[in-house]
């Protein structure tokens, strides 16, 4: 799986309350680390213990998680992996191998691959540290999972793909950051030292209030996989699961997720309103499932703030994967390594090249064992699930033609993803007579 390259005081009113919280734990790195003292029991567990890790999901990018998170700490082993298909699963077990060599942290039994719908739970139960790489219509169960079992997470995002997955993850953070487990998305960005040193340059107020922003996921596409004769319905979705909304969520919430992370975090609140359109012109094949191929959606914020996002996938077209902000002094911009503001005169005020700077994918790995070593808590369950419904009420938005707030999204209980599945399950979506899929339709579409 491509990195598809992966936020209260006193109260006058409830608004207000919602605003500050989001704004006082927005503009940290999106790292909450507690005191070392409130974990000097877990301290005495972990400090010198062989950790054991727990692969669920074994594309790509799982693998290349799991190959990071194996680099990150010295006294570490890979003892469990988990996935729907058996042939994902050895790939994924003979590249991690091959990577780490003779570091003989690669410890998978037989008995301990498994696979179907119920391997993530058996592998979970095996480990300390479980990384959570599936398709993201599985991850809000199996956090709750997870954290019900005791284990610190790393999870990719987005971390849900429908609200009552938001809300089911929304959950599980509290219960992790009360029993003191660290949890670590996989917005890298707020471990990418780029980002953080813009984000120092605006908590000193360089370009004053941020009131304006545009955010970018401009690409040409991503992989499809053909329907292989013999495949159930079922099978044949999740092997091509970037095209279906129960699985992925669309591409404006798996992919990018990423750029609206940024303007929440950078802005320090979540969106109060979603408007805009979308469609599909270039992608419409019927292996391109229900997905759109191009989105444009504008987002107020509390404050005022209006952020207008693009993403696209359509070939021969411009690529930007970038985020522009305006402020009431002056702008910044940040694009990859590199970061460049400037007050309203043009004049340059800071600059970052960082070509050498730390590989975040890996940062955030080495922060999660050495937070879990030291006794400290990172808790980003709670920015991973709101960045996601930010996305998610942008989806609503395209799909239905109208404003979208998000008091009223958090309410639906439209559910994307069954709460149990087997093989001989039926596909949560089904193909017409022709063998397309139904495309959402502005005006028509029901998003909640």
């Amino acid at each position: 799986m491509k990195k598809t390259s992966s936020q209260k005081k006193t109260m006058p009113s409830s608004t207000n309350s919602r605003r500050t919280f989001v704004k006082n734990t927005a503009l940290i790195s999106g790292a909450l680390v507690l005191p070392t003292f409130q974990m000097d029991a877990m301290v005495n567990v972990f400090n010198e213990k062989k950790l054991k890790i727990a692969l669920v999901g074994c594309g790509g990018r799982g693998t290349g998680a799991a190959v990071q998170a194996l680099r990150a700490d010295e006294n570490i082993e890979l003892v469990a992996m988990a996935d729907a298909f058996e042939d994902r699963l050895k790939s994924s077990l003979m590249n991690i191998s091959k990577e780490m060599g003779e570091t003989k942290k690669v410890n998978v039994k037989e008995e301990h691959q498994f696979v179907g719908f119920d391997a993530a739970k058996k592998a979970i139960d095996l480990a300390d540290v479980v990384i959570l790489a599936t398709p993201p219509g599985f991850r809000p169960q199996h956090f709750e999972y997870a954290i019900d079992a005791g284990k610190h997470v790393f999870m990719e995002k987005p971390v849900a793909t429908d609200v009552p997955g938001v809300r089911k993850v929304l959950a599980a953070a509290k219960k992790a950051k009360a029993n003191k487990l660290n949890v670590v998305v996989g917005l890298q960005r707020h471990y990418q030292s780029s980002y953080l040193v813009a984000l120092e340059q605006l908590k000193q107020n360089k370009i004053g209030k941020i009131v304006s922003g545009q955010v970018y996921w401009n690409s040409s596409g991503v992989w499809v996989r053909e329907r292989q004769p013999g495949q159930s319905e079922l099978e044949y979705q999740m092997r091509n699961w970037y095209y279906f909304n129960w699985l992925c969520g669309d591409h404006i919430l798996e992919q990018h997720i990423h750029n609206i992370d940024v303007a929440n975090w950078f802005i320090g609140e979540t969106p109060i309103s979603a408007q805009g359109m979308g469609g599909r012109q270039v992608r419409t094949g019927k292996d391109h499932g229900e997905i759109f191929d191009h989105h444009f959606v504008e987002y107020t914020y509390p404050s005022g703030a209006v952020v207008a996002s693009q993403c696209r996938h359509q070939p021969d077209t411009m690529r930007r994967v970038a985020e522009f902000f305006q402020g009431t002094k002056g702008t910044v911009s940040t694009a990859g390594d590199n970061v460049e503001i400037k007050d309203w005169d043009g004049n340059a005020i800071f600059n970052h090249r960082g070509k050498d700077d730390p590989n975040p994918y890996q940062v955030e790995h080495d922060k999660l064992f050495a937070s879990i070593r030291s006794g400290g808590v990172i808790s980003n369950a709670e920015n991973g699930a709101n960045s996601t419904m930010s996305a998610i009420i942008g989806r609503m938005a395209t799909y239905s033609g109208q404003i979208i707030t998000w008091e009223e999204a958090m309410k639906s209980e439209l559910k994307l993803v069954p709460d149990e599945l087997t093989w001989a399950s039926p596909a949560p979506v089904l193909p017409n007579a022709d063998g397309s899929y139904n495309i959402p339709m502005p005006g028509k579409t029901v998003v909640m």
